[in-house]
């Protein structure tokens, strides 16, 4: 059975950085592409980031240049590095991996 943890979230001030963790048990991860995404309150989920098996990327036009999403196949883990945050970041984070979701990891960007 596929677990998935997010961690990292947390409070931070506009213009500053956090990095997000997604663990994941059960499965093959090398094997797999890996998404986060977030809800802001009171919206939808949106894609962010996705990285594929062989490493590609693709994000929201809205974070690129200012996010970057990682993978450590090794440690069954994948990052997002978040920067120059914006309260419109704040959300909840989610990472998603072959359709199963995690609990999700609250980022608030607020001075």
């Amino acid at each position: 059975q596929v677990q998935i943890v997010e961690s990292g979230g947390g409070l931070v001030q506009p213009g500053g950085s956090l990095r997000l963790s997604c663990v994941v048990a059960g499965s093959r991860f090398s094997d797999y592409a890996v998404g986060w995404y977030r809800q802001p309150p009171g919206e939808e989920r949106d894609l962010v980031a996705i990285i594929t098996p062989n490493y590609s990327t693709k994000y929201l036009a809205s974070v690129q240049d200012r996010f970057t999403i990682s993978r450590d196949n090794a440690k069954n883990t994948a990052y997002l590095q978040m920067s120059s945050l914006k309260p419109e970041d704040t959300a909840v984070y989610y990472c998603d991996f072959q359709g199963i979701w995690g609990r999700g990891t609250q980022v608030t960007v607020s001075s």
